[in-house]
């Protein structure tokens, strides 16, 4: 292992560890809040763009993942239609209100907003039609980043919107990996927002431990898996239009 290596899992290990000890009530509000949301007959929403789109897919019909989790897909936030224009359009108003439009979002959802800067002008404007729409708001951010990041036109930040935030612990600009006096390199978003997401939801699974159906999907590489599955596909189906 390379020292370059080495220093990677380093800072990795050193930002979960600091998640665990300073955001273990964050996580565990955001689960309740979700719980809360689960006993109405909500969803949980998820957004976000850009590297954040990923955060977004992975609570979605996974092994192990929520059935009640919804995110938000359309090709204006990902990178299909190219990376520039991706991020041009993050930057962009009006854009988060023709997406979330199209989805039939009710109070008693739940919004769950990714963005590591927590600043842009898409994810904010995400937020504030969430909250216009009656929603709890959670959002997980570098707090750090957010506090230094130029703000958009709405001049608002993530975590002054929220009902919830939850701080990834990463420094901004994201890169943990010092190469050279010019160049850091090794982001610490991705993996410390998949942490903290599946902890929120590990939390709400051992909240419904004792119900007859946890709505969490199993594996279909595992055996048994397909019953547990297809009575979470019934019952969602309707709901959630990517399944």
């Amino acid at each position: 292992m390379s020292k370059f290596q080495k220093e990677y899992f380093n800072q990795i290990i050193k930002l979960i560890k600091n998640i665990q000890k300073n955001q273990k009530n964050k996580i565990s509000q955001a689960a309740k809040l979700i719980n809360k949301t689960h006993k109405k007959g909500g969803l949980l929403y998820l957004f976000g763009t850009g590297h954040s789109h990923m955060l977004a897919i992975e609570a979605f019909f996974r092994a192990g993942g929520y059935a009640g989790a919804c995110p938000i897909i359309d090709k204006r936030i990902d990178f299909t239609h190219g990376a520039r224009r991706a991020t041009n359009l993050e930057r962009t108003s009006k854009v988060a209100e023709k997406i979330l439009s199209k989805y039939k979002i009710t109070k008693k959802d739940v919004f769950l907003i990714l963005s590591n800067s927590g600043v842009n002008q898409v994810p904010v404007e995400a937020a504030l039609f969430a909250k216009s729409k009656g929603l709890k708001v959670i959002s997980i951010i570098s707090y750090e980043y957010s506090k230094i990041a130029p703000l958009s036109s709405l001049n608002k930040r993530l975590f002054e919107i929220s009902d919830i935030f939850i701080d990834n612990q990463v420094p901004a600009g994201d890169a943990l990996v010092k190469i050279n006096k010019n160049l850091k390199v090794a982001p610490g978003s991705t993996i410390t927002g998949s942490f903290i997401v599946n902890s929120i939801l590990v939390e709400l699974a051992g909240s419904l431990a004792n119900k007859k159906q946890i709505p969490f999907y199993i594996s279909s590489n595992m055996p048994n898996s397909k019953d547990n599955n297809l009575k979470l596909i019934n019952k969602y189906s309707k709901k959630i239009p990517h399944l």
